[in-house]
């Protein structure tokens, strides 16, 4: 068992794609992309569970990392994605050290940890057939944390050097409206304190990444030390798409305007 997100992440940036659309079908069509990551999204799109199950298996196939985004830093729903496969985490909403070392915990069996055992009735270990499972599940955890408000931003160094946690997300939307910069997640403050962010994360010897929909800010941050770059949301690109093809037949003299996140 290895985690190859999280060995090749050592060697090279891993471009990905947001997913919210919350369909198994959707979903496998962005794994032949070519991505090196798909996220799938419980935090801000309606999927649950059995979803992220479905959308897991429908990926299985495919030489793409799934990395899941529970709502919370809950530690019951952390062990159920954990015994269903999920080995690549990004918890949102990370302000203090404290709270990333309770999340640590939870992804971890004991004694490191307080995760539940269950490896008999968990797909994870492939319903107890996989001997090595409960010897190697700690160490294949791929945990990412999400940096996404002043208070976060002030605690970064002491939350990044935490041990077990592999890297760090920057959320521009979150972090531009706790800014008092609401909507706008490119505002030359808010792209400064990730690009310090980015340098922080990289001198403690941690991975960093961020989501972009703007190309320009995706390649600034890239070069400033960025590891992993979520580059596109799944539902942007169908929108988009969708309304510009309407607006080619129906408003052939109008501008259009893609949506951005």
């Amino acid at each position: 068992m290895q985690n190859k997100f999280k060995s090749a992440i050592r060697s090279e940036v891993q471009y990905g794609l947001w997913l919210a659309l919350a369909d198994q079908y959707s979903a496998e069509i962005s794994a032949g992309a070519g991505f090196n990551f798909l996220l799938l999204d419980g935090e801000h799109s309606p999927i649950d569970l059995r979803t992220i199950l479905g959308q897991l298996q429908a990926i299985a196939a495919y030489d793409v990392a799934p990395i899941v985004r529970p709502p919370k830093d809950d530690a019951v729903l952390i062990k159920q994605l954990l015994d269903i496969g999920v080995t690549n985490l990004l918890i949102p909403m990370v302000d203090t050290a404290e709270q990333a070392q309770n999340i640590v915990a939870a992804t971890r069996y004991p004694p490191q940890g307080i995760r539940g055992v269950g490896a008999g009735i968990a797909r994870a270990a492939r319903w107890g057939s996989d001997p090595q499972y409960l010897m190697q599940a700690n160490d294949n955890i791929c945990l990412i944390l999400q940096i996404e408000t002043v208070k976060g931003l002030a605690n970064l160094e002491e939350i990044a050097a935490i041990e077990g946690v592999d890297g760090i997300f920057f959320g521009a939307v979150d972090l531009s409206a706790s800014m008092g910069l609401l909507g706008q997640p490119n505002h030359p403050d808010v792209k400064n304190a990730i690009l310090n962010g980015i340098k922080v994360v990289n001198n403690i010897g941690k991975f960093a990444g961020f989501l972009s929909a703007d190309n320009g800010v995706s390649k600034e941050y890239i070069a400033a030390g960025a590891n992993f770059a979520a580059i596109g949301v799944d539902t942007l690109l169908l929108s988009n798409a969708a309304r510009k093809l309407v607006s080619e037949f129906k408003n052939p003299d109008n501008e259009f305007t893609e949506g951005a996140y």
